[in-house]
């Protein structure tokens, strides 16, 4: 199977994540896909294929010289919450002309709004149909690691050490690595293929916190509240205007960190915000955990005790602290992406892989281009030729390694 129609396959399996099941895979659909998944790497001749009661697959192709490390490649099956994985329609544009791209009645691919598409002039582009993401994030990550080595069992004379392959449920609700055996995956080093557009290569990335606040409001009827109703609405509308506006996503880039409202839910007698707290620095990044409990602490002072609860939970840290001693790991993917024609862009990640977390738990693990734009959306993109040249890339890294 061609790396376009492995990926359209993929992208057919609803995937979405949920943090609200306490489940592992978090819904039904991932354990399906990974079925699915664990035969067909069975199919294209790779070993030891294992797929766990927690939705983790992992399997090998065998070294066929010796003295070569062993490495790791890794992608999440699971889309974001953000949007509908459901019934994902894709369609390709062919040897795109530069303008705007009607996805579906009203829904428009705007050049004006999103001008990173202009780059891809004159390719075959993977777009939605307006009603659903497409699942780039990850599910080309997933088709180039599979296509690159059903490429080297079809070409057994290209010299490769030991690879292990490793799929992951959970990635986007920040559960990816929760039951990942990095003893039992037994590399040197590995790369998660779960990077935006061609080129992006990262080795440092958020530190993440996921913050829950609970208001308790009292109710009684509207023409009897005087100083009897708490409208637990009005006091989380309180909490998000004190933070401050500019540290926002749509206000930051780069090294810069934020806070952001992902949820709201409420009544007059109770309120859920839920935020993500992200940033670079660790120091930065304690603080904006400690403001988030002052703000508690603030409206605790102000409507009694009890009327607001947070609950904090730190996603993962930044790995550029276990990868700088083994900075050759990110030369290797620089050498390896030059010899194959792509200018290779070291960046931050403006977010988080399962690579941050298993680079704390001893598995070194910077993140590679898997080639899509405007993840987690419904005008996600996918150039072909993009995710031909992460398993490219692929590809150079095990034969330079």
């Amino acid at each position: 199977m061609n790396i376009v129609d492995r990926f359209l396959k993929y992208v057919s399996f609803c995937t979405t994540s949920d943090e609200e099941t306490n489940l592992t895979p978090s819904t039904p659909g991932q354990m399906e896909f990974a079925q699915y998944l664990a035969d067909e790497l069975r199919e294209i001749g790779m070993q030891d294929v294992d797929l766990d009661t927690n939705g983790y697959i992992m399997a090998t192709l065998p070294a066929n010289v010796e003295g070569k490390p062993t490495i790791g490649f890794i992608a999440h099956m699971d889309t974001s919450p953000d949007a509908s994985g459901k019934h994902v329609s894709p369609r390709i544009v062919k040897n795109y002309d530069g303008k705007d791209i009607p996805l579906s009645e009203g829904i428009i691919l705007e050049t004006s709004k999103y001008p990173e598409i202009l780059k891809y002039i004159g390719q075959d582009i993977i777009v939605t149909n307006g009603k659903t993401l497409l699942g780039a994030d990850d599910k080309a990550g997933l088709a180039e690691i599979v296509t690159a080595c059903e490429y080297l069992i079809q070409h057994p004379d290209i010299q490769h050490g030991k690879i292990r392959v490793g799929f992951t449920p959970d990635e986007e609700i920040g559960q990816g690595a929760d039951h990942f055996d990095v003893k039992k995956f037994g590399c040197d080093f590995a790369y998660t293929m779960d990077g935006g557009a061609i080129g992006e290569l990262e080795y440092e990335n958020f530190n993440a916190a996921s913050c829950k606040i609970t208001i308790h409001g009292t109710n009684v009827h509207p023409g009897y509240g005087y100083h009897k109703m708490v409208n637990s609405m009005r006091i989380a509308f309180q909490i998000a205007v004190m933070l401050p506006r500019w540290e926002t996503p749509e206000h930051t880039q780069g090294y810069e960190g934020f806070y952001h409202l992902i949820g709201m839910n409420g009544s007059v007698e109770e309120t859920t915000l839920n935020y993500i707290i992200r940033d670079h620095d660790h120091v930065r990044f304690e603080s904006r955990k400690r403001e988030m409990e002052h703000l508690v602490r603030k409206v605790n002072r102000e409507y009694g005790e009890g009327t607001a609860e947070i609950v904090l939970r730190d996603q993962y840290y930044n790995m550029r602290e276990k990868v700088e001693p083994v900075m050759h790991i990110v030369t290797l993917v620089e050498e390896a992406m030059t010899a194959v024609g792509i200018t290779p862009k070291v960046q931050p990640i403006r977010g988080g892989t399962d690579g941050a977390r298993l680079s704390f738990e001893g598995l070194p693990c910077p993140n590679i281009f898997a080639g899509g734009e405007n993840f987690h959306s419904r005008y996600e993109y996918l150039p072909i030729p993009s995710m031909e040249a992460a398993m490219q890339v692929i590809l150079k890294i095990i034969q330079l390694c």
